[in-house]
């Protein structure tokens, strides 16, 4: 009875100590490396043009469609996005589009909205374009037979086609044909 007893005490000791002890130190808080841009809208426009962009997924290609009923090419699709979702015209071809006054933006600092261009033919000129959304990823026509997508640019196809990239919605300002 005495052993029933001490045991008893023991427990109810070791239940009021472990009542007033402190609660465990939260553990600390560790924040992900982030290995591509996030999507950084510079505004509304901008988030217009990659909700629009990201919602024509799934279209199909056609070679000079510019519109969600007949198809895309890489350019119509990008004239689409701008025109739809942010009331901007831009030229129809990419020659003419890398050739806008907008401002070059490198690649580590892409946002979503900015133009991607890539030469895929293999002559160093541009010959393919899509619009950056982030985290790594552009949409774009690619090909004939295909659909509008998403790939990554990090992809070793894209990565070493890249030529460059352009703003077209910079901070209080548009970019302008030459």
């Amino acid at each position: 009875m005495v052993t029933v007893a001490r045991l008893a005490m023991l427990s109810l000791v070791a239940l009021l100590a472990a009542c007033s002890s402190r609660a465990p130190a939260p553990a600390p808080v560790v924040q992900p490396k982030i290995t591509f841009n996030q999507p950084v809208t510079s505004s509304p426009a901008a988030e217009d043009v990659l909700f629009r962009a990201i919602g024509l997924v799934g279209t199909p290609y056609r070679w000079g469609g510019n519109t969600p009923d007949s198809g895309f090419d890489c350019s119509g699709l990008i004239g689409y996005v701008y025109r739809d979702a942010a009331g901007i015209s831009l030229p129809r071809s990419t020659r003419e589009m890398i050739g806008m006054r907008a401002p070059n933006v490198d690649a580590n600092a892409l946002q979503s909205g900015d133009l991607v261009f890539f030469a895929t033919s293999g002559a160093g000129q541009v010959s393919h374009a899509g619009i950056y959304v982030g985290e790594g990823r552009f949409v774009h026509a690619p090909r004939t037979g295909g659909t509008v997508r998403l790939d990554y640019l990090s992809n070793s196809y894209w990565a070493k086609a890249y030529l460059q990239a352009k703003r077209i919605l910079p901070a209080g300002h548009l970019a302008q044909n030459p």
